[in-house]
C-alpha cells in the first residue's frame, strides 16, 4: 500500500457521502458494467438510452436512488466513443474511478476540503463534459480529485483556488446532452500526480498502461468506504 493509500484509508472510519447527503446508504446498490456481466451481452451499453434502461432495472423502479461501481472495471461502454476503440492492447476500456449513476441534477458533495485546481467543459463525445478538479493535502501529501459529467451550471462562479469545505455542495449532475452521450452519473477519481493537465485527466486506460495509472489513481473507496467490506 502506498503512502497516499494509507492516508486515504485512515482519514475516516466511516462512510463519506459524495452525492446528496439526504439519500441514505440503504438507497445505494452496486452496478456491474464489466465485460464479464452476461446480462449486458445482448445490449448496446454504449447507447445512453440503453444504458439508462439497464440502470433503471438495477434501481428496481426507484426502490434505489444511486447505483455505483467501476474501479478498474473493463467495459464495453466506450466502444463507440472517439479515442477509445483502438482494438488490441491499445484499446482504452479499463475504468480508473468510481461512477455514481443517479438522476440529472443530483447534488455532488465534496468528500473532503480542498481548493479548485482547474475546471473545463470537455465537450468531445465520450469525454467528461463539465469537469472540476480539486487539490487537497492530507498529512503532508498533496493529491487531486476529479468530478466529471457535471451540469454546465456547475462551472459558473468557479475560479482557481476557490475553497470548498468538506460536505459542501460542489456541483450537480448533468444530463445526457451535457455530459456528452452518457446516462447521468458522476465520475469520481483520485489522482496523485496530475502532471500538466488542467480540467481533464484520463479516466479510462488501456491494459498496457494499467500499471502506471493504477499506481497514480488509487481506489476512491479507500476514502469513501461505500463499497463492501468498508460498509457494515
Amino acid at each position: 500500500m502506498t503512502l497516499l493509500e494509507k492516508v486515504l484509508l485512515n482519514h475516516s472510519d466511516g462512510l463519506i457521502a459524495i452525492l446528496d447527503r439526504e439519500i441514505p446508504i440503504a438507497k445505494y446498490i452496486p452496478l456491474d458494467l464489466s465485460v464479464s456481466n452476461g446480462n449486458l451481452k445482448p445490449l448496446d451499453i454504449s447507447d445512453p438510452s440503453v444504458c439508462q434502461e439497464y440502470i433503471a432495472k438495477v434501481l428496481k423502479n426507484d426502490v434505489y436512488s444511486i447505483t455505483y461501481g467501476g474501479y478498474l472495471e473493463r467495459r464495453n461502454l466506450y466502444s463507440k466513443s472517439p479515442g477509445f476503440a483502438n482494438k488490441g492492447e491499445g484499446e482504452r476500456n479499463i475504468h480508473l474511478g468510481i461512477d455514481f449513476w443517479a438522476k440529472a441534477g443530483t447534488k455532488v458533495i465534496t468528500p473532503l476540503g480542498g481548493i479548485v485546481h482547474s475546471f473545463k467543459n470537455n465537450e468531445v463525445s465520450g469525454d467528461y463534459g463539465p469537469t472540476i478538479i480539486l487539490r487537497h493535502e492530507l498529512d503532508g501529501i498533496q493529491f487531486y480529485t476529479l468530478y466529471g459529467h457535471l451540469s454546465i451550471e456547475s462551472l459558473q462562479g468557479l475560479h482557481k483556488n476557490k475553497e470548498f469545505r468538506a460536505g459542501e455542495v460542489l456541483a450537480t449532475l448533468g444530463d445526457t446532452a451535457i455530459n456528452v452521450n452518457y446516462a447521468p452519473h458522476l465520475h469520481f477519481q483520485i489522482i496523485q500526480d496530475l502532471g500538466n493537465n488542467k480540467g481533464d485527466y484520463p479516466g479510462v486506460c488501456a491494459q498496457k498502461d494499467l500499471h502506471i495509472y493504477q499506481k497514480n489513481c488509487p481506489d476512491p473507496n479507500l476514502l469513501l468506504k461505500i463499497i463492501p467490506p468498508f460498509i457494515g
